[in-house]
Parts: structure tokens; C-alpha cells; sequence
């Protein structure tokens, strides 16, 4: 029998794809996939994907943070964030964990609290 909470781990519930534009406020459980442009609210008690194509133009609250794309705002992550090779942000990181690939370009400043907000 598989755990339930794995598997939720890679449902991806929402996808804004490359091209696509959306601005609002989006509050859900799982996974996004955000290749195209976001602006508005983003929160979630999963996990967060921007591509390297993704404009996101917030704050992220999420458990995971995995960003390859532009963001201009700030992260606040319960678990953990990964800044990819292609990643630029703008904006501050508050967070338990943060993993940074050479390359990236970050502009903030970054706060590591094990404890969970």
C-alpha cells in the first residue's frame, strides 16, 4: 500500500502554463506548477514549482519553494526552498532550509528559522 501523503506529494492541482497569465488570489492544497506570469496572492500548504520560463510577481507562502524562473516578492517556506541555476529573485526568504545552485541571483536578504511559522 502506497502513503497517501507521498503520493499527494507529486499531484500537481493547478498549472499556470507558459503564455498564460493570471492575476488574483490563489489559496489551495498540493502542488502548482507555474510556468507563465502570476501576480497576485499565492498560498498553499504544499508545494510550489516555478519554472524557468515563470514570472511571479508576490509573496509565496508554501511548505516547498522549488524556483527556477523570476520572482519578484518574498518566500516564506515552513519546510524548505531551492533556488535553481536559473533562478532571479527579488525579494527576502524566510525558511527552515534553503539550497542555492551556482548561478542564481538573488537580491534580499535571507532568514534561516527552524521553526516552523
Amino acid at each position: 500500500m502506497s502513503n497517501p501523503s507521498t503520493e499527494e506529494e507529486f499531484l500537481v492541482n493547478s498549472i499556470i502554463g507558459e503564455g498564460a497569465e493570471f492575476t488574483g488570489e490563489f489559496k489551495f492544497p498540493g502542488l502548482i506548477r507555474i510556468d507563465g506570469k502570476f501576480r497576485g496572492l499565492l498560498e498553499t500548504t504544499g508545494k510550489v514549482l516555478i519554472g524557468k520560463s515563470g514570472i511571479v510577481d508576490t509573496d509565496i507562502k508554501a511548505r516547498v519553494v522549488v524556483a527556477g524562473g523570476e520572482i519578484r516578492g518574498n518566500i516564506y517556506a515552513t519546510e524548505r526552498v531551492t533556488l535553481l541555476s536559473s533562478c532571479r529573485l527579488e525579494g527576502d526568504i524566510v525558511t527552515p532550509r534553503l539550497i542555492v545552485e551556482e548561478g542564481v541571483v538573488f537580491h534580499g536578504k535571507c532568514t534561516i528559522n527552524p521553526t516552523r511559522h
